[in-house]
């Protein structure tokens, strides 16, 4: 397996799970992960929100970690990268309005790379245009902004532990699904992992 270079695009309140869980697996089997924020440099941080899931009609919230951001977002060529991962949380409501940002997404989806995305992360994909026609989940308040995005919903068989993938575009509904969605994410990347 030749390693590949991932981005990883973040900002204040990104889900705690959904940057570090990532980050370190995908570091872990070989692959670099350059993170990065609009309006943020290499070696400032982004404050993580932990959301959980506690019997409530929707997810808690609490202060998370301080997540390290390891590349400044001006700096960032996309084409020198292989892969594109976009976490949930609350960070996605607000980076969706940075137009680079979207470019970015755009060329990801362009160039049929890989795209991880999960929960609210779905939201960028529909701000940049890049849904129209695909299949996909997200966290399941998302299901009128990805439809209205021109995407088929895909209901999963357990909510918070399955993923669905379409060519590039390997999505999930929130945390709980890491395994499967990195697992499959990784397998695009051309990794392989024994069970």
């Amino acid at each position: 397996m030749a390693a590949k270079k991932v981005l990883m695009i973040v900002g204040d309140y990104v889900e705690d799970y959904e940057a570090m869980v990532p980050f370190q697996m995908l570091s872990m089997v070989g692959h670099t992960v350059n993170t990065v924020c609009p309006g943020k440099k290499e070696g400032d941080t982004v404050k993580t929100a932990v959301h959980d899931f506690e019997g409530d009609q929707t997810y808690s919230e609490k202060r998370g970690h301080n997540f390290p951001v390891n590349t400044s977002f001006d700096d960032v060529t996309p084409e020198n990268y292989d892969a594109l991962v976009i976490p949930g949380g609350r960070a996605p409501e607000y980076i969706r309005l940075n137009e680079r940002v979207l470019e970015i997404v755009r060329h990801f989806a362009e160039n049929n790379k890989p795209i991880a995305s999960i929960c609210h992360g779905q939201q960028v994909l529909a701000a940049a245009g890049v849904l129209e026609g695909r299949t996909c989940t997200a966290y399941p308040a998302l299901k009128p902004d990805i439809t209205r995005a021109g995407a088929k919903w895909i209901e999963v068989n357990e909510t918070f532990s399955n993923v669905h993938v379409e060519g590039n575009l390997v999505t999930s509904p929130a945390w709980p699904a890491h395994p499967e969605w990195m697992r499959k994410f990784i397998e695009l990347l051309g990794s392989r992992i024994e069970a």
